[in-house]
């Protein structure tokens, strides 16, 4: 697949204005564009109709082009008249949903297109006009890149709307998922505390790239095993969110760690080092930090972070409070003002009058796009300014622990993983409804 394809997490309607969401939902993964323009393309014609509104074969010819760029990383190809069967169907619910958006005038503003963009980009590790010039060469123009992504957004503002916002989770619920969840965890599985030193590999890498990072990986794999603390290896050299904190990630039950992980560390004890591993983000090292059975999971890592935000209004423009926010940054970055004073005087939440200050936050607490940008700073660092739901944020972490979860936190957490739940098994049976009440004609 090519490198331009990214996974956009968006956030939920929340019920206050507070950063803090009840729970997370994933959204459709962005349009990856066509590998190349040279492919030959027969005579267009209409495959099917939905509503009066055709699917034509080159779409379909697309999609699945992209579909098949992906398959030989996953193994186990179908045959392609599966697959094209399997991509009409996709377009088709897809065609009916966004048909539905329109009556419903559920439609995503240019700025959240923008921020779109700019995710992709970053992921990327592209500017802007790196990421047009990419397109080009992947055969697609960025005007149809955009309203791909426009479609995307439409997607998942409309199942905010029709799906997630009517999902309720109850106090029995969480009682019966943290029933369930404490049987399970002292019958079963070992809980595992492990650091990791992640060596990205972006996806647009060459072999020789790749031959490249993974010397790096065992590099530092080798220095660890002559004897360098593992936290100073991994801040020096991890491209994880968690090298801060020295790679580690937390007692956590197996579920909650990635197969490869496990598997690799099963036979481990203690102290052992492990790598390095490959997976879809890049080589890892792990270093088996503890091991112990039973209990439920008691650690996460948690962030203690400020910000200043600013909601844009007649009289102040997104740009505007972007370029101002920027402002705030060069000054506090230069030592020529307290970042706490200037979110006090400036930011239009309600953390202002605590400086900015969101205190101590455990994973999922925040919206997504807030949560993501925070996760990649490092202590005393300030990211550039992020447009949110809310408006736009400065964003500084303050530092990064490992700490108990309190019975109110467990609960929390709880109930966010049962809310996911039920929206997945919720969307689902919407799907349904919405392809059943479509008027779907096939044409061979």
């Amino acid at each position: 697949m090519s490198a331009l394809v990214a996974v956009l997490w968006l956030a939920l309607p929340v019920l206050a204005q507070s950063l803090r969401l009840p729970g997370a939902a994933r959204a459709p993964s962005l349009p990856a564009p066509v590998a190349s323009s040279s492919e030959p393309r027969s005579a267009d014609f209409i495959v099917a109709v939905v509503n009066s509104e055709p699917i034509t074969n080159n779409e379909v010819q697309s999609r699945l082009l992209r579909l098949e760029q992906q398959m030989p990383r996953q193994g186990g190809t179908p045959p392609r008249s599966q697959l094209a069967r399997e991509v009409l169907e996709r377009l088709i619910v897809e065609r009916a949903q966004l048909q539905l958006a329109r009556t419903q005038g559920v439609l995503p503003d240019e700025a959240a297109v923008d921020q779109a963009v700019n995710t992709v980009a970053q992921q990327n590790q592209l500017t802007l006009d790196g990421l047009k010039r990419r397109l080009i060469s992947d055969g697609l123009d960025y005007s149809r890149f955009r309203a791909d992504l426009r479609d995307e957004l439409t997607l998942v503002r409309l199942r905010e709307r029709e799906v997630d916002s009517r999902v309720k989770v109850s106090d029995q619920d969480v009682d019966q998922f943290l029933r369930e969840r404490t049987a399970q965890a002292q019958a079963g599985p070992e809980q595992i505390n492990l650091a990791q030193i992640l060596i990205a590999v972006p996806e647009s890498a060459s072999a020789e790239q790749i031959a490249a990072l993974e010397a790096k990986a065992r590099r530092a794999l080798e220095r660890l095993r002559a004897g360098e603390a593992f936290a100073g290896v991994a801040a020096e050299l991890s491209d994880a969110p968690d090298r801060a904190a020295g790679g580690e990630l937390g007692l956590r039950l197996a579920e909650r760690l990635p197969t490869l992980f496990v598997e690799a560390v099963s036979n481990a004890a203690a102290g052992a080092l492990v790598g390095p591993l490959r997976s879809g983000a890049g080589f890892h090292v792990l270093k088996v930090l503890e091991k112990k059975r039973g209990g439920a999971v008691i650690n996460v890592i948690q962030t203690r972070a400020r910000h200043i935000l600013l909601r844009p209004d007649a009289q102040l423009s997104e740009a505007a409070a972007k370029l101002k926010l920027a402002e705030f940054r060069r000054r506090v970055m230069a030592g020529e003002a307290d970042f706490a004073a200037l979110a006090r005087e400036a930011s239009q939440d309600a953390s202002a009058k605590d400086g900015g200050d969101l205190g101590w936050a455990a994973p999922g607490m925040f919206v997504p796009e807030f949560e993501q940008t925070m996760n990649q700073l490092a202590p005393n660092q300030i990211a550039d300014p992020l447009v949110s739901r809310f408006g736009v944020h400065l964003i500084q972490v303050l530092a990064r622990r490992d700490a108990p979860l309190t019975e109110r936190e467990q609960r929390e957490i709880a109930r966010n993983l049962v809310r996911e739940k039920k929206i997945d098994e919720a969307f689902s049976l919407w799907l349904q409804d919405v392809r059943g009440r479509a008027y779907v004609e096939y044409r061979e």
